[in-house]
C-alpha cells in the first residue's frame, strides 16, 4: 500500500493514527451511553405503533387495509428520514443531526397523544418516522468512527444493543400501559426523552474524521486534543506514542467519488448492492413477523389483547438474546459468518414452524422466539458492518442507504404479510418469511467482504 502525500490525506491518516492508540475507557463508555440514550429512545418509538395497533383499530373502527397504511407510514417517513440524514450528516456534521432527530421525534410523540383522527395520526406517523430513520444510520456511524480497529465491532455492537433493548423496553412498557391507560399516555411518555438533545450538543464531540474529511484540520486537530487529554485523565497514564506504521491505502481512479454516484463507483458498487440486499431482508424477515404478531394472536388463536402483547413481547426478549451473542462473537467468528449464519438459522427457524403446522399460539411462540434469536443477531451486525464498508466523505450516506432499504423492507414485510395472512394460512406466512431470510444468507455468504480487524481507512480509502 502507498501513502498519499496531499496534506489532506496527511491530515485523515493522523486522526487516524490517533483513534489507533486510545485505551477503550470511560470517555469512550460516556459517550456511548449518551448517544446510546437516544437511539435507545428512538428504538422505543419506533415499535409502539404495534401494541398502540388493537386499540386504534377499535376506536377508529379501522379496516384491515387502514390498519396496514397506519403501520407503513411512519416506515415510508423512516425510509426518507434515512437517505436525507445520511447527505446531511456527511454535509453538516454528526452530532447536529442526532440532536435534531431526538428533539423532532419528541415533538411528533407528543403531537401523537393528541390525534382524533387516523388522518392526523399518520401524518404525524410520517413525521416521527423522518427522525428515527435518520437518527439510527448517523448515530452508527458516529460511534464507528470514534472507535478503533481492536475489537471494534464488540465496542459498538455493546452500544447498539441498546436499540433491540429498546424495543424490548417499548414492548413491556407497552403491554403494561397500553390495557391500562390507553394507548395516547404510552406516547405521552416517549416525548420526554426529547431533552436529550440538550445533552448530545453539550458533551458529545463532533468526529474528528468528519472533521478533518472537510477540510477543518485545525478543530479536528482541537478536538482530536481534547479526547486525548480526557482519556489521559481517566486512565492516569500517558497514551503511547502515535504509529508511523499505518499507511493508508489510495482510491482507485475514480473512486474519490462522493454522494450517490460514489456509492456505485469501483469497489463501493458491490458493497452497496450486498448491503442494500441484507438490509431489506432482514427487516422485511424482522418486522413482517413482529407487527402482526399481536394480531395474530388476537385473531387467529382468540388470545385476549393482554396476553397477546405479553406472547409478542417474549419473542422481542428473545431476540435481545441474539444481539448479546452476536456483539460477543462478531470480532472472533468476523462479520460474513456472523451475517449468513444469523440469516440462515432464521430462514430454518420459520421453515420448521411452518413444517409443524403452526396450530397452537405455543408452536408460533417457541419457533418465532427462536427465529428472532437469529434475524436480531444479523440485524444488528448491520449497524457495526455498514459504517465500515465507506470512506468518510460518504460514510453516513452509505449507512443512510442501507437505512432506506431497511425502510423498504419495513415497509414490504408488513404489507405482504398481510396480503397473505389474508389468505387464511398463516404457514404460508412463515414458508414466505423463511424463504427471504434464505436469500439473505445465501448473499452474504457470497457476496460480503469481511471487515473484522481491519482500520476503517484501510478497508475504505
Amino acid at each position: 500500500m502507498t501513502i498519499d502525500a496531499s496534506p489532506d490525506r496527511a491530515v485523515r491518516a493522523a486522526i487516524a493514527a490517533r483513534f489507533e492508540r486510545l485505551p477503550l475507557c470511560r470517555w469512550h463508555v460516556t459517550v456511548r451511553l449518551i448517544v446510546g440514550a437516544v437511539t435507545f429512545f428512538e428504538a422505543f418509538d419506533q415499535l409502539l405503533i404495534a401494541y398502540a395497533l388493537p386499540d386504534l383499530r377499535r376506536e377508529w373502527d379501522l379496516s384491515t387495509s387502514a390498519a396496514t397504511l397506519l403501520l407503513t407510514v411512519g416506515s415510508i417517513g423512516m425510509l426518507i428520514g434515512a437517505l436525507l440524514s445520511g447527505r446531511l450528516a456527511d454535509r453538516i456534521g454528526r452530532v447536529k443531526v442526532i440532536a435534531l432527530c431526538i428533539a423532532l421525534s419528541s415533538v411528533a410523540n407528543l403531537a401523537l397523544s393528541v390525534s382524533t383522527s387516523p388522518d392526523a395520526f399518520m401524518a404525524l406517523r410520517f413525521v416521527q418516522g423522518l427522525a428515527i430513520g435518520g437518527e439510527v444510520p448517523v448515530a452508527a456511524t458516529f460511534i464507528a468512527e470514534i472507535t478503533r480497529s481492536h475489537q471494534r465491532g464488540r465496542f459498538v455492537l455493546l452500544y447498539e444493543l441498546v436499540f433491540p433493548a429498546g424495543l424490548t423496553v417499548g414492548a413491556l412498557v407497552a403491554a403494561w400501559v397500553v390495557p391500562i391507560l390507553g394507548w395516547r399516555w404510552m406516547y405521552v411518555l416517549a416525548a420526554v426523552p426529547g431533552l436529550l438533545c440538550i445533552l448530545v450538543q453539550r458533551k458529545v464531540p463532533e468526529s474528528p474524521r468528519w472533521l478533518a474529511d472537510h477540510g477543518k484540520a485545525q478543530e479536528a486537530a482541537e478536538v482530536m486534543s481534547g479526547i486525548e487529554a480526557e482519556v489521559e485523565r481517566i486512565t492516569g497514564k500517558p497514551l503511547p506514542p502515535v504509529s508511523e506504521a499505518l499507511p493508508v491505502p489510495v482510491a482507485a481512479p475514480g473512486e474519490e467519488a462522493s454522494g450517490l454516484r460514489g456509492l456505485f463507483t469501483g469497489r463501493y458498487r458491490r458493497r452497496t448492492l450486498v448491503i442494500g440486499v441484507l438490509w431489506f431482508a432482514g427487516y422485511f424477515v424482522n418486522y413482517g413477523i413482529t407487527s402482526w404478531l399481536p394480531t395474530i394472536y388476537q385473531n387467529r388463536y382468540d388470545l385476549s389483547l393482554s396476553d397477546a402483547l405479553l406472547y409478542s413481547t417474549v419473542t422481542s426478549c428473545a431476540g435481545l438474546l441474539g444481539c448479546l451473542v452476536a456483539a460477543l462473537t462478531v470480532d472472533r467468528l468476523g462479520r460474513r459468518k456472523v451475517i449468513a449464519g444469523c440469516l440462515g438459522g432464521a430462514a430454518l427457524m420459520l421453515v420448521a414452524l411452518a413444517g409443524v403446522g403452526a396450530g397452537t399460539p405455543v408452536q408460533v411462540l417457541v419457533w418465532t422466539s427462536l427465529a428472532a434469536v437469529f434475524f436480531f443477531g444479523s440485524n444488528i451486525c448491520l449497524y457495526l458492518y455498514t459504517p465500515e464498508l465507506f470512506p468518510t466523505r460518504m460514510r453516513a450516506l452509505g449507512s443512510s442507504v442501507g437505512g432506506a432499504m431497511n425502510r423498504l423492507g419495513v415497509i414490504l414485510g408488513p404489507i405482504v404479510v398481510g396480503v397473505v395472512y389474508a389468505g387464511g394460512n398463516v404457514s404460508t406466512v412463515f414458508v414466505m418469511l423463511g424463504a427471504v431470510a434464505l436469500v439473505g444468507a445465501v448473499v452474504a455468504g457470497l457476496g460480503a467482504e469481511e471487515t473484522a480487524g481491519r482500520r476503517l481507512e484501510e478497508v475504505s480509502p
